[in-house]
């Protein structure tokens, strides 16, 4: 019996199981990468986490790489480009760019899954996620900078910075999460990392005053 066969004889009423889509394996991937890695994508304990069988795995993905393909753009979704269709609501540039490193660094204090895909980028699928999402985080961050009046050298410059901080702030806070302040003294430190972002460089270029 083929799996068109078999979904048309699942039981239906309010008792039957709910269909699962792609994106709850996607997003059920993710969950065991954040965990454990790459090695945690296994077909069968993904279907008991999900309360399901393998069959709803083989109607969704013809693979395991298939899944693991899938939930890497689901990341690069949910994790990039959401995150920055709500920031861009807020108009002013400088707001903007508070608002960008809040949001990251308070998700990525919660989620350990981009500390595990940063562990696991000897994997070329893993690798190709990892390049894409740094160039499109970069290159926002860029723009973002542009937009307060730095150069275009310069704006990648500090936007590439930016990122590098947001990294490593992402890393300590998993790996010791008592080195970085909490709470209130947690938004001065933000607060403090943006204005050092900000500053005109001595004798340099600089931007055109923009007060954020």
């Amino acid at each position: 019996m083929d799996m068109a066969q078999q979904r048309a004889k699942a039981p239906r009423g309010s008792s039957a199981r709910p269909r699962l889509t792609a994106r709850d394996w996607a997003d059920a991937a993710l969950a065991a990468m954040g965990e454990g890695g790459l090695a945690a994508v296994a077909v069968e304990p993904l279907a008991a986490r999900l309360g399901t069988t393998k069959g709803s795995f083989y109607w969704h993905f013809s693979n395991r790489d298939a899944l693991i393909e899938a939930a890497l753009e689901r990341w690069e979704e949910a994790g990039t480009e959401a995150v920055i269709t709500e920031v861009e609501a807020e108009p002013d540039p400088g707001r903007r760019l508070r608002r960008l490193l809040a949001l990251a660094t308070s998700r990525a204090a919660t989620d350990p899954l981009e500390v595990s895909l940063l562990a696991n980028a000897t994997d070329p699928r893993v690798a190709a996620a990892l390049a894409r999402v740094t160039d499109r985080r970069i290159g926002y961050l860029a723009a973002l900078f542009a937009a307060l009046g730095f150069p275009e050298g310069e704006a990648r410059h500090r936007g590439l910075l930016a990122y590098t901080a947001y990294l490593g702030h992402t890393q300590l806070g998993h790996a010791v999460p008592q080195s970085l302040p909490a709470e209130a003294a947690r938004d001065r430190y933000l607060d403090g990392v943006i204005d050092t972002l900000v500053r005109p460089r001595d004798g340099g270029e600089e931007a055109q005053h923009v007060a954020i």
